[in-house]
């Protein structure tokens, strides 16, 4: 996942791990594990350390009547599908003025491969799904560095271009996407068909959570004189003086975001909100529940 994840977030990335709120609330805890040990959270057994293990895993006691460091590994709850849906419409391809290159694809390329990392330090599965109008592109779930590399080539060839696909080509969602599968959907936000899947998914009890990924202009609107404003998707575009019109579009973005918000509450969806001048880890801090996400803000 290098390409995708800055250095400083990977290391970052150690504090956070992979939950299905949804996945607890029907199965409870442990009640059906997997094959596989890691940080989990009923005791399996010692194994002996090796270096890249967290300090936070060794057993003190342990290693205080034996004067070796011992590591305990758990038996986590029954593996993880994370379903990464990418928007892939034109207007993810929107950037900063300020950060040429990092557009709004960009940083949900480079969140769904943070979250592929974690799944993938877990033993969990992973797939992704691209949406756009001339179809749905879909990598299945998978374990393990194989899926890794096939993650990375998916990302690597996705371009933002087109409106959001139709309800008929959105079927594969409804046919793959399983019960007690995690959700994220990488996204601008607003389109009501974007928001269509999010409930339609979260009231079929799937795990539904969404990163709003902003550009700073639309947060700050700093624009003065004269502008075009332009629509990738629509190709509509509006003339104005942006001093003049900065006051009302930020009240009306405001806005419009709080009742986005309300909307996704209502539907049991977690949601957070990535501006492209923030660090690339701050809304899965937040999703996931880093306590100290406040300090990334």
């Amino acid at each position: 996942m290098a390409d995708f994840i800055p250095p400083a977030v990977r290391a970052r990335l150690k504090d956070l791990r992979l939950t299905s709120r949804r996945a607890v609330g029907l199965q409870g805890l442990g009640l059906h594990h997997s094959r596989s040990r890691g940080a989990g959270l009923e005791f399996a057994q010692y194994r002996a350390y090796e270096p890249g293990d967290e300090l936070r895993q060794i057993d003190w006691k342990l290693y205080a009547r034996s004067d070796r460091f011992f590591v305990r590994e758990a038996e986590r709850e029954s593996p993880l599908a994370a379903w990464l849906l990418i928007d892939a419409s034109a207007s993810m391809a929107q950037e900063d003025k300020a950060r040429p290159g990092w557009s709004r694809l960009a940083a949900a390329k480079g969140l769904a491969a943070c979250v592929a990392e974690l799944a993938l330090r877990q033993g969990d599965r992973f797939g992704l799904v691209a949406l756009r109008d001339d179809g749905v592109r879909l990598l299945a779930p998978g374990a393990g560095l194989r899926q890794r590399d096939r993650f990375l080539l998916e990302l690597h060839g996705l371009e933002a271009r087109g409106q959001w696909p139709s309800p008929e080509k959105l079927r594969p969602l409804w046919e793959r996407i399983g019960a007690g599968d995690l959700v994220v959907l990488l996204s601008d936000g607003f389109d009501e068909g974007a928001i269509d899947v999010m409930t339609r998914l979260a009231a079929a009890r799937r795990e539904v959570l969404t990163v709003r990924i902003l550009t700073a202009e639309e947060r700050d609107f700093p624009f003065s004189g004269g502008h075009r404003f332009h629509d990738p998707e629509t190709g509509e575009e509006l003339l104005g003086d942006g001093a003049a019109m900065r006051a009302q579009f930020l009240a009306r973005f405001t806005q419009a975001r709080l009742e986005l918000d309300a909307r996704l509450d209502s539907s049991g969806i977690r949601h957070a909100e990535y501006v492209l001048d923030q660090p690339l880890d701050l809304p899965l801090r937040r999703l996931f529940g880093a306590r100290d996400a406040a300090e990334y803000a």
